[in-house]
């Protein structure tokens, strides 16, 4: 474990939530949450989805404001009127959807509302200059110029911890900040925290990945329904006690136990020979019906890209068959009609209209069923109640935007979107992503009953455990190819962080 040393210097801040309450109209989503943070320590904050810790950050952080109750920095009440003047005392919350013009270059996002400026003009080249340090610190090998919309999610994650660095923060929210990250990119930023830590800077740390909490924090701060139920210092907690303490019950096998597919059966999808110009080159395989076949490899491996390029989100091109049948795929909507569907791993950006209510996310991709011509919005609802029962989506009220569920609740309406088409083939990309030890649970059982139900699944996932409870096989992308497939005893970290690494030898 990471050695913890508490800073004596001023750098931080001390802040309290004195019996907060928070309403979202009727629904009240913080009851009286009362807790301390000191200067110079890191928190881990843990809760399953909608356990309310990231309103409550976002009420000290000035992005929402309390029904009932004070938060106090230094000892004295405060009354943010938006996120500039909360950042204006040093604090900083790093979301955990992002926050980026796509518009704009990276020196542009972390700059902008904070320019700087030459007199009456903007000075552009101490701006870049800043960035590109910035950037430098987390590990972006991007230039300042880059327009954000060419980045990959992985570099976007960087840019938002970039552009937090740059407001000099004196108590840091990070919210799930690794969710996209590579192993090296994640134990860079846990040196960052490391030496903000030593400066006396506070750190809230929101995630669910209980082995970095263990790592990284000096005490854990645990919510439950709006709840504050228990802290401790992290050394005195394993990460199953973690667990019970977020979901209040005692947490069983993670993992469903993997069930036999038919080998012999023809494939439900069957890709050869596949390239997507500048991602990926010649890649060949196939998953049938009742088989879960995962995708692993780096950030940039190309996993993502390829998918893209196989639905036609893409340019890209080879040979795609779904149930021995040849198709070209120039479209999502095509792709869905022909029974294929995809989950991107961009949930806000091109997942859900968060702005949106929650039905026609739903039935976006089945809006045929719903309107002839005239949409029902009867039978809308009556499939968003369905899909709520099924999905264990949380909600105060069935007509809410999606905006106003939690990250984990709108993964889950994600999922019940794309196979609400009733696909033969499924593409899950990060199906967990931002989604809490309980739900990840849930979600994992739910991916074992479609391939028991017969659909052919395919999980791309940056967690190899994940891969390993989950597959049948892995399919380990690097540099754009498939360098290797593995199942039984080959399914372990080891081996697949050698494929994907290259780094060394793989014995056959």
């Amino acid at each position: 474990m990471i050695a913890k040393e508490r800073s004596p210097g001023d750098h931080g801040l001390a802040v309290a939530f004195d019996g907060i309450v928070k309403r979202f109209g009727p629904v009240e989503v913080l009851h009286g949450v009362s807790f301390a943070l000191e200067p110079g320590r890191v928190y881990g904050l843990l809760g399953e989805n909608g356990a309310g810790k990231s309103t409550l950050m976002k009420i000290l952080a000035g992005y929402e404001q309390p029904s009932e109750g004070r938060v106090l920095v230094g000892g004295e009440p405060v009354a943010f009127a938006g996120s500039r003047d909360a950042e204006k005392r040093g604090i900083v919350l790093i979301h955990q959807e992002f926050n980026l013009a796509e518009d704009l270059s990276i020196a542009g996002n972390i700059f902008l509302g904070h320019e700087r400026r030459s007199g009456w003009f903007l000075d552009e080249a101490m701006m870049r200059r800043e960035a590109a340090a910035a950037l430098q610190q987390v590990g972006l090998e991007r230039v300042p110029d880059t327009p954000v919309r060419q980045l990959i999610v992985a570099e976007k994650q960087l840019v938002e911890i970039a552009k937090a660095l740059s407001r000099k923060a004196r108590l840091l929210i990070m919210d799930e900040p690794t969710a996209t990250l590579t192993p090296s990119e994640v134990s860079r930023l846990f040196s960052l925290i490391e030496r903000m830590r030593a400066d006396g800077v506070t750190v809230v740390y929101i995630s669910h990945k209980l082995d970095e909490v263990e790592r990284i924090t000096d005490e854990v701060i645990v919510m439950r329904d709006g709840k504050l139920v228990g802290r401790a210092p992290t050394a005195s907690l394993s990460r199953h006690d973690m667990a019970t303490m977020m979901v209040g019950r005692e947490i069983a096998d993670l993992f469903p136990v993997k069930e036999a597919f038919d080998a012999a059966a023809p494939p439900a999808l069957a890709v050869e020979n596949f390239s997507v110009p500048g991602w990926a080159q010649d890649i060949s395989f196939a998953v049938r019906p009742g088989e879960i076949l995962g995708f692993a490899g780096l950030v940039g491996a190309g996993r993502t890209e390829l998918f893209e390029g196989i639905l036609g989100l893409r340019p890209g091109g080879g040979a795609v068959s779904l149930s021995g049948r040849l198709v070209t795929l120039r479209s999502l909507g095509e792709a869905t009609r022909q029974g294929l569907s995809y989950l991107s791993e961009d949930r806000k950006g091109k997942g859900l209209h968060v702005d949106f209510p929650l039905a026609p996310n739903l039935t976006l991709m089945a809006l045929e069923q719903y309107a002839r011509p005239w949409l029902d919005h009867g039978a809308e609802r009556k499939a968003l109640a369905r899909a709520v029962d099924e999905f264990g989506i949380r909600t105060g009220s069935l007509s809410v935007k999606a905006a106003a569920l939690s990250g984990g609740n709108q993964q889950k309406l994600a999922l019940a979107k794309v196979l609400h088409p009733k696909p033969r083939v499924v593409v899950l990309d990060e199906p967990t992503r931002g989604v809490d030890v309980g739900a990840k649970r849930e979600i994992y059982f739910l991916i074992q009953r479609l391939a028991r139900q017969g659909l052919a699944v395919v999980v791309i996932s940056s967690e190899l455990i994940e891969l390993i409870g989950l597959a049948h096989r892995v399919a380990v992308m690097r540099g754009g190819r498939l360098v290797a497939t593995v199942a039984g005893d080959e399914l372990t970290e080891e081996i697949m962080i050698a494929h994907a690494t290259g780094s060394r030898h793989v014995a056959a």
